[in-house]
């Protein structure tokens, strides 16, 4: 299956969460925008990448045999349906809905007397100090407009030296200003003007003498991908900045105008902004609608939201105050948002205060900016221990912020390191040394997720603490991987990306593959965000043929064709969109009933086993292991609400659920199983649990 086309699939099932009448009304506005962002990286870096693909000739073609110019107009016919399902989804249903709870998007011809005089005010103070008319004539080239920035395009005609004629004109929309303007309202209703709209009424202010014909909302996408020559960059932060710079200004990839846009004018705003009839989208809907997400920030009934949750301390830490000690104890595993993240930063805050601790290594990819986790590292300097910080600055589309969190750590005198030739930095590891008081021990936090709080409440990720002492050699010799210049050495425990992970990956199916045709119990279940990998999508085949049951649970991308005869007959796929992202990575080898659970960074994918540092850990406490399997993977595996099912010919869909079936939602059972423990004490388990016992796994249809 094409990987494009894959990824248009999934954002077809986060639209279907916004269609979906049984979610709250926020909610599905929500995934609405989420949609629409979705659609801006999409063509920003993928679309981009197929039309430089184009221009420069390369005959390649994708697994599924199309080429670059075959794969781009089969996007465009899938993006024109789902542009046309948001579209409708923004007027039907989303527009009405609100304004039935007293959230309402007004026109003109909907405001009274005393909104329009208090919008005029808001225009004159506000607005129009930062307006500038661009005119589009032989004296005027057309703008460079910036990446995705909202723009009017203006026709209008006056007298010109006694002669009558007419113009083009640009409005930039300014940025800095909310795209949605609130009126004052004292009644509980919250009504909005979009801000395009309020510009648009008052032009004729910027054109003077002028009569305006009409003006209609546009957007340019542009190609955002970072080209940085390696070998040829002294400075690689540098080079981050100045292609940072470059990106607001790449080749035209898309434009977006508004439904009502006279066709004549759609043709003069393509020839200018050198795109084809093909490069264009009609929006019948807010153009740019990401900017929508303010309306979440407000003051609205609790029944238009999900129900607020907030994630404990991990059951294991609960009622403890020294985090080393827990840890010393046994591992502690955490699910989070279900388990607070706050205990990984209350981890590095606590490394960083404590005078025990020598020394503070970490690997940081989107942090957010975070002020704690900063913060920890910071202070950790101030109290004398060794900090050490790789930083990733080529994380797409949060070069800015890692760049600015970088620098400010340097300041503070922990040692930066800007990534590692030829590769992203992409695994989640922290390393904190201790001397203990019976010798000097290392502490690790491993993860599927960023190092940033703010996303860990939105997305489902692992969070791994152990004071093992493997892991902890695994860790040290990462770091000095990463820092220092060495050859990769064999690891203990950690599967390392691009070194090793690929073949232990093809090992640990073709073992399945083994025991299946031995007549052994054979199973692979594994939880990622994309499948794309040929190699391993081939022995999955492969491993299907001899008799291995495989369940996958892939959000995104996924290239493989399950249920296929005489292929992939034992292949499951499910696709999870809800509430929370998942996040997860997640592989169990069933391993003749002796169960091996890998959890970490990577995807099944050519970019994160050849073109990343990678880590992916074995879960080896047993009481841990269960966990894994039982409450979450099991239980994503049973979901007959959320989950969508692909079907051999690559189209998902929501299976009928029997009329004696149990209703199962995977994020609302790990939220009951959250408040169930706050109430009933759990059950101790018998010693021994840590051991690889047999045990029967039942195969779930």
């Amino acid at each position: 299956m094409n990987r494009e086309l894959s990824w248009l699939e999934f954002n077809q099932r986060v639209l279907d969460e916004a269609l979906d009448p049984s979610n709250p009304l926020l909610e599905r506005l929500k995934f609405f925008c989420i949609v629409n962002s979705n659609l801006d990286e999409f063509f920003e870096v993928r679309v981009a990448g197929l039309k430089q693909a184009l221009a420069e000739g390369v005959s390649d073609r994708t697994p599924d045999g199309l080429n670059a110019a075959q794969t781009l107009e089969r996007v465009r016919r899938r993006v024109l349906r789902l542009v046309d399902d948001a579209n409708r989804c923004w007027r039907e249903e989303l527009v009405p809905g609100l304004a039935r709870h007293g959230i309402r998007f007004l026109d003109e011809s909907d405001l009274e007397s005393s909104d329009r005089e208090w919008l005029k005010q808001y225009y004159l103070e506000k607005v129009s100090p930062v307006l500038t008319p661009l005119a589009v004539d032989p004296s005027h080239p057309f703008p460079q407009l910036l990446n995705k920035s909202l723009n009017l395009i203006v026709r209008l005609h006056g007298q010109f030296h006694g002669q009558l004629r007419r113009w083009l004109a640009v409005v930039q929309v300014p940025r800095g200003l909310p795209r949605l303007v609130a009126l004052p309202r004292n009644d509980g209703r919250q009504d909005y003007v979009f801000l395009s709209h309020l510009i648009g009424h008052h032009l004729g202010d910027l054109f003077p003498g002028m009569i305006l014909e009409g003006c209609w909302s546009f957007r340019v996408t542009r190609n955002s991908e970072l080209y940085i020559d390696e070998e040829e960059v002294p400075n690689l932060l540098r080079a981050v900045e100045h292609e940072l710079d470059k990106r607001k200004r790449g080749s035209a990839v898309r434009l977006e105008v508004s439904a009502d846009c006279p066709e004549e004018v759609r043709v003069e705003l393509l020839s200018h902004v050198g795109l084809q009839p093909d490069d264009l989208y009609i929006v019948d809907g807010p153009v740019n609608p990401t900017r929508l997400m303010a309306v979440l920030e407000g003051d609205h009934s609790p029944d238009l939201r999900d129900a607020p949750f907030f994630g404990p301390v991990g059951e294991t830490l609960r009622g403890r105050e020294d985090l080393f000690e827990v840890i010393r104890e046994r591992d502690v595993l955490l699910h989070h948002p279900y388990d607070s993240f706050n205990s990984v930063v209350e981890f590095l805050e606590l490394a960083a205060a404590d005078p025990r601790v020598l020394a503070i290594k970490q690997t940081l990819y989107r942090t957010g900016g975070d002020a704690r986790i900063v913060g920890a590292l910071m202070n950790a300097v101030k109290n004398g221990k060794q900090v050490t910080a790789v930083v990733e600055l080529k994380a797409r589309f949060d070069e800015a912020n890692n760049i600015r969190w970088a620098r400010a750590l340097e300041e503070a005198g922990v040692h930066v390191i800007y990534g590692v030739f030829g590769f992203k930095i992409h695994c989640k590891v922290a390393l904190v040394v201790r001397a203990d008081e019976d010798g000097i021990r290392r502490y690790v936090h491993l993860g599927t997720g960023n190092y940033n709080p703010s996303t860990a409440r939105l997305y489902t990720d692992i969070s791994l603490l152990t004071c093992r002492p493997d892991f902890g050699a695994d860790a040290t010799e990462l770091f000095n991987l990463l820092t220092g210049i060495c050859r990769p050495q064999p690891t203990r425990r950690f599967i390392v990306a691009p070194h090793q992970m690929l073949d232990r990956i093809l090992q640990l199916i073709e073992r399945e593959a083994t025991h299946a045709q031995s007549g052994l119990p054979a199973r692979i279940v594994a939880k990622m965000n994309a499948l794309v990998d040929t190699q391993v999508i081939d022995a999955l085949y492969r491993a299907s043929a001899a008799g291995v049951e495989i369940d996958l649970i892939v959000r995104g991308i996924c290239c493989l064709r399950p249920g296929v005869p005489g292929l992939s007959e034992r292949i499951r796929v499910r696709s999870i969109v809800d509430r929370y992202l998942e996040h997860a990575r997640i592989w169990m080898f069933d391993n003749a009933h002796r169960p091996e659970v890998y959890v970490g960074s990577a995807d099944w994918m050519p970019r994160n086993l050849h073109r990343r540092i990678e880590v992916v850990f074995p879960i080896e406490d047993g009481r841990l292991r269960d966990r894994v399997m039982d409450e979450i993977l099991e239980t994503e595996l049973v979901d007959n609400t959320k989950a969508r099912v692909l079907r051999p010919d690559g189209s998902y869909w929501i299976p009928p659920r029997p009329k004696a079936a149990k209703v199962r939602r995977a994020q609302a059972e790990f939220i009951e199983r959250v408040h169930a423990r706050k109430t009933v004490p759990k059950a101790r388990r018998p010693n021994g649990t840590d051991k690889l016992l047999p045990r029967p796994r039942p195969r779930v249809p």
